[in-house]
């Protein structure tokens, strides 16, 4: 293959990419440019290499969306969740301009350091719901949004969050979330619930929401029942004791 740079060739291939999408090799030899034409590319400032296989059109520099839009390519089950997708549908106010993205996926070190060191990020791979619901129940891209990057609806997003109490989420946090979220589709979260297989996310949602007085707080209880048990007890990394009936 030719290794000289044809500034043509390479406008032609590329016209149409979204500025600040990072180019990773799957996307590459969709039009029909190999890894030896990519590398002469980078060689020659055409392209920017970010990381293994992973380039930027030169002097490009990634995006927050098209850097998610890649990861959706790239790692199964990926999805913007939790705080993060609540306040991506306004559900919530007070995430700094600096936010860190709350992402999800069923891959362990599935996020490669070119992208953290960009971008303020929490990734996790556990699982919410069960294995049939798990891969796309709660999951849509925002309506104004990028297409291509799945978002946890509000009533997954919630759920998602409180699994993180006791790590790095804390009960008076999640409680001030919860405060703004008696809006949340009852027969969405049911379904939902119906699937959720911790026992803490139960336990919580139904102890904050009667706590609360939230209009579904008794869907909630009522998944917390079904469940059946004793109540669930930890104390968090912070000290801070977790008790939910």
């Amino acid at each position: 293959m030719p290794t000289t740079i044809d500034s043509r060739s390479f406008k032609d291939v590329l016209r149409g990419h979204p500025r600040g999408e990072p180019l990773d090799m799957q996307i590459l030899h969709r039009k029909g440019v190999p890894a030896q034409r990519a590398s002469a590319w980078a060689r020659s400032g055409w392209l920017d290499h970010l990381g293994r296989g992973v380039y930027a059109i030169g002097g490009d520099e990634p995006t927050r969306d098209g850097t998610l839009a890649y990861l959706a390519r790239n790692v199964a089950g990926f999805h913007v969740g939790g705080k993060t997708a609540l306040a991506w549908h306004g559900l919530e106010h007070d995430i700094a301009f600096d936010e860190v993205l709350s992402l999800w996926g069923d891959r362990a070190r599935a996020i490669p350091s070119w992208v953290a060191e960009r971008f303020p990020l929490r990734y996790q791979t556990a699982r919410i719901l069960d294995s049939v619901a798990h891969a796309s129940m709660g999951l849509k891209p925002l309506l104004a949004g990028d297409p291509r990057i799945p978002v946890s609806v509000p009533e997954r997003a919630m759920l998602e969050m409180l699994s993180d109490l006791g790590k790095t989420q804390s009960l008076a946090d999640a409680r001030r979330l919860m405060e703004g979220l008696g809006g949340l589709r009852v027969k969405v979260l049911d379904q939902l619930l119906a699937r959720t297989q911790r026992i803490k996310v139960v336990r919580a949602a139904a102890h904050l929401a009667a706590d609360l007085d939230l209009p579904w707080a008794s869907t909630a209880r009522k998944h917390s029942d079904r469940l059946g048990g004793s109540r669930w007890i930890a104390v968090s990394k912070a000290g801070e004791r977790l008790d939910f009936r």
